[in-house]
């Protein structure tokens, strides 16, 4: 009577290794998981594009103040405008369009065209 039946008939917990976690979601066919991918990674973009925006207002909110240069406040406007239209906005779409239309006509996963 020295061993637990209960303890004896259980099976031990998978275990899981450190890395598999990154490879399921990169490898990944749900949709809803790909459309998390798309948020975060524009909502990463947003920041950085934030960031910026952030920077050159406190590079306008002085006259005189140089916090950077003419050359580097004309690519920073320019890269924000980028970011934010290329690597922000249009992911974000997409991320909202890949996890809920499939929901929205019942589909069980997303239709790739091939």
């Amino acid at each position: 009577m020295g061993t637990d039946t209960a303890e004896a008939s259980a099976s031990p917990a998978p275990v899981r290794r450190p890395g598999r976690v990154v490879v399921d979601w990169l490898t990944t066919t749900d949709h809803k998981k790909i459309g998390h991918l798309y948020l975060v990674t524009s909502f990463v973009f947003f920041l950085v594009a934030g960031l910026m925006a952030m920077v050159m207002r406190a590079e306008l909110a002085r006259p005189g103040l140089q916090i950077m240069t003419n050359q580097s406040f004309n690519q920073a406007f320019t890269l924000h405008g980028t970011i934010m239209l290329l690597l922000f906005a249009t992911p974000t779409f997409a991320g909202f369009a890949n996890e809920i239309v499939p929901l929205q006509i019942g589909a069980p996963d997303v239709a790739f065209p091939g």
